[in-house]
């Protein structure tokens, strides 16, 4: 079969890490991205408390996802990539339980529930597919609690540098080298838990001792194994060994 843009999206290169997609499965996905919106920085794509609103397949660039809390403080539960949903578990469960943000300006792919539906009622690959990835998204949220209750700021920063690293390289846009990344230090300690000043501290001294530099929006590896054993960085929650359906 000749290749496809859909084959070559970021979705369809995360998905691959889990199932053999045949022609049908493929056109299905196709069929998913067909509605595709830009979305500008600064402004919602979906705000918490939203009810009808649609799933999004993330093309390029970044979002992350927030809370508000009752006495109006925001805090980050998580950041998207390329080949990410946005908003799937809140299509359907009918109303969003948080909201996301564009970093950089976006392209995504609007996903109604009824697309969502047919896709997973005719191609049951590919909504095991999907379910896949949703349910790696929820053992990421799980290692975030880890690192909030458990991790020193050191080991805390690298995971988190070490893991979108892992998920950038799952879509082609990472290596053990490095990748690039527009999030700025108070986004990384909104989503950390810790203040700008001490991401700033920990990220020099990450530098310092020869590991990994942050910089110009650019995260560059300089000892990956040296990190992954600060961090205690086992990939295994990923589940990147290759496909389980052929």
């Amino acid at each position: 079969m000749a290749m496809t843009s859909v084959q070559t999206s970021p979705l369809a290169r995360k998905l691959s890490a889990f199932v053999t997609m045949s022609d049908v499965e493929l056109a299905a996905l196709e069929h998913l991205h067909r509605r595709r919106r830009s979305f500008v920085p600064g402004r919602d794509m979906v705000h918490q408390g939203q009810s009808q609103q649609a799933a999004y397949i993330l093309l390029s660039g970044w979002v992350c996802s927030y809370k508000i809390q009752p006495d109006g403080t925001r805090q980050i539960v998580d950041f998207q990539v390329p080949g990410d949903f946005l908003g799937l578990r809140s299509v359907l469960l009918r109303t969003s339980d948080h909201s996301f943000e564009p970093i950089v300006n976006i392209e995504a792919a609007e996903v109604w529930a009824s697309d969502l539906l047919e896709a997973f009622a005719q191609t049951p690959r590919l909504a095991t597919a999907i379910l896949w990835a949703a349910s790696r998204d929820e053992a990421m949220l799980v290692e975030h609690l880890v690192g909030l209750g458990r991790r020193d700021a050191e080991a805390r920063l690298a995971h988190f540098l070490l893991e979108l690293g892992s998920r950038l390289t799952l879509v082609g846009m990472g290596s053990k080298e490095g990748y690039d990344c527009p999030l700025t230090q108070y986004q990384l300690a909104d989503g950390l838990g810790l203040s700008a000043v001490h991401v700033n501290r920990v990220l020099r001294q990450l530098r310092e001792d020869g590991l990994v530099t942050v910089r110009e929006g650019h995260v560059a590896f300089h000892d990956y194994g040296r990190l992954v054993e600060l961090a205690g960085f086992d990939p295994a929650y990923l589940d990147e060994t290759g496909p389980l359906l052929k």
